[in-house]
């Protein structure tokens, strides 16, 4: 099964055309898109409520020492979220319209469990500038753990916007004005030093600039 340095590769690929790229790492796909930029160039990162990778730890290691990173009772679900529509709904798709919900289903696939087993690749963060948005209701990764690892790790204020964990599907007007606000953040903001199927959404907001939003990373086949 691939991990993130398999990921980064394809996301490189299929990007390789784009030469001024702002690239949108959603929910695990944060763990990739750093890697990404160690590839190849990248105008900016921005993290839709992301995980962030810690350089020598696994998401497994950064959870022990972060009890609060996750929503406790995602954990006692009855079972994965690709396995079962009461439960992709109850902490995914919450907020969602009927139809929209319904066809996010369709479109689930497994997580590779290897992206939070291992230990990051990524040995240092890239000199690139980031920005972090928080979804307020999301249901997944905790918002306080979300805002406050904005803080600390990339050194930026996070941009909040209401609803879960999937605002390109429930308000994807809002998510675009945010991600409109990302690019016109200080280009200085920088990360703090540390001591399926592939499908991509295209959000167009009030400049022409393109973004290029993970939404969902499966196993590289």
């Amino acid at each position: 099964m691939a991990g993130a340095t398999r990921c980064a590769e394809v996301v490189s690929r299929v990007f390789a055309d784009i030469p001024d790229l702002v690239l949108v790492g959603h929910s695990i796909a944060g763990l990739i898109v750093p890697l990404v930029a160690m590839q190849r160039q990248i105008k900016r990162l921005v993290f839709l409520h992301a995980l962030l990778p810690r350089p020598g730890q696994s998401v497994v290691n950064q959870l022990a020492a972060e009890p609060d990173m996750f929503n406790p009772k995602m954990f006692a679900a009855r079972a994965l979220f690709w396995e079962d529509e009461a439960v992709a709904i109850r902490f995914l798709l919450h907020d969602c319209p009927a139809e929209i919900a319904h066809d996010a289903l369709r479109r689930l696939r497994p997580e590779p469990g290897v992206l939070v087993s291992e230990v990051t690749p990524l040995q240092a963060w890239p000199d690139v500038p980031c920005a972090y948005i928080v979804c307020t209701d999301d249901r997944t990764a905790t918002p306080a753990w979300a805002r406050r690892a904005a803080r600390e790790r990339l050194g930026v204020e996070p941009i909040e916007i209401p609803g879960g964990h999937c605002p390109f599907l429930s308000r994807p007007r809002q998510l675009a004005d945010a991600l409109d606000r990302c690019s016109d953040l200080a280009t200085g903001s920088r990360p703090i030093r540390p001591a399926p199927d592939e499908a991509t959404y295209t959000l167009r907001g009030a400049t022409d600039q393109h973004y290029e939003l993970l939404y969902s990373l499966s196993s590289p086949r």
